[in-house]
């Protein structure tokens, strides 16, 4: 969470030593400030070393999704040195803590509003907004997260997580658990909680690493509706969409639709971006288009985003063996 420096007395100064930070960049400097506060009953305490980033205001809901995607160049935080970057494969063991009431309804690093009641955690160095496993050690308990901050930056806590995840993991009254945390791959920018909801049914299946990376989409990044008209319009080239109608082993996709008007492809890429890396992909050199999720590793995730596709109101969606191909469009 961005944070600004401000004067505070030396009682909330012992005491914000002893908690971890929430941050914000600054000449390649972050400012070392508290976010994962709580006293010894368990109640989020203010981030003492500085003032909270954009508040939302209002009473409505806090809106799930949206911000960026971000990975960011290396930064300092009380001396010491964070590298953000894409970690395939990322398997750690350590301290996670917590955070809530404090931040409630402020926005994350990556633009984002966080909300104490769902889902999600702050990391150093992760991309954002990603997708991890976290494993309290003590219990056993697993819940999938979604990454949106940085944080925390005190000793050697790994990851900060929301109340509601540190609820769920059995620790909230403890404060602190070693934890697990293995990183998943990104997540899709406009998801409005259907395919967080989605990874952990997946997980609760007893899904291992491989099959909850291919649901995530196998680690790519979902492309954006500028991604995808950049692709369109590259110079001298057009994307030609090869499927055959038999899912088989391996890479698939889920077909949402081919539509014949540009604007129809649009209104259903917005609709589906949510719940999974999506593509708007041109046909027939523009007079067709393509929408797709994916893609998949295997059937396994492909199936769960099929379901809740048929859910958001398309019947006709249909799981399909996909191979993108750059042709010479002169």
């Amino acid at each position: 969470m961005r944070m600004v420096l401000r004067p505070i007395g030396l009682l909330l100064l012992a005491s914000a030593l002893a908690l971890a930070g929430c941050s914000s960049k600054k000449s390649g400097t972050l400012s070392s400030n508290s976010k994962s506060s709580f006293n010894s009953k368990g109640e989020s305490l203010a981030g003492f070393a500085g003032t909270g980033s954009a508040y939302l205001k209002g009473s409505g809901p806090v809106p799930k999704g949206g911000g960026k995607y971000h990975v960011g160049k290396p930064y300092q935080v009380a001396g010491r040195w964070f590298q953000p970057k894409d970690q395939p494969g990322y398997d750690r063991q350590g301290a996670a803590s917590w955070y809530g009431e404090a931040f409630h309804r402020r926005k994350t690093s990556n633009g984002e509003y966080f909300d104490m009641n769902m889902l999600s955690a702050a990391h150093p160095t992760l991309p954002l907004p990603s997708y991890a496993k976290v494993t309290n050690l003590q219990n056993g308990e697993s819940v999938i997260v979604r990454i949106n901050d940085r944080g925390p930056f005190v000793g050697t806590r790994i990851i900060d997580l929301s109340k509601r995840t540190a609820d769920v993991l059995g620790f909230h009254g403890a404060g602190k658990a070693d934890v697990r945390v293995q990183w998943i791959g990104n997540a899709p920018l406009n998801d409005r909680g259907n395919h967080l909801a989605m990874m952990n049914k997946t997980l609760r299946k007893g899904a291992g690493m491989k099959n909850l990376i291919a649901a995530a989409g196998g680690n790519a990044a979902p492309a954006t509706n500028q991604v995808a008209e950049k692709q369109m319009k590259r110079k001298n080239m057009r994307i030609v969409e090869v499927a055959s109608a038999e899912p088989a082993a391996g890479p698939v996709h889920v077909l949402v639709g081919n539509f014949s008007k540009l604007s129809n492809a649009q209104a259903a890429y917005e609709q589906v971006s949510t719940l999974g890396p999506a593509q708007l992909v041109e046909l027939s050199g523009g007079t067709r288009y393509r929408v797709q999720l994916g893609p998949f590793r295997s059937k396994f995730g492909a199936r769960d985003a099929l379901e809740q596709l048929r859910a958001e109101g398309f019947p006709d969606a249909v799981i399909v063996k996909s191979k993108l191909e750059l042709a010479d469009a002169s």
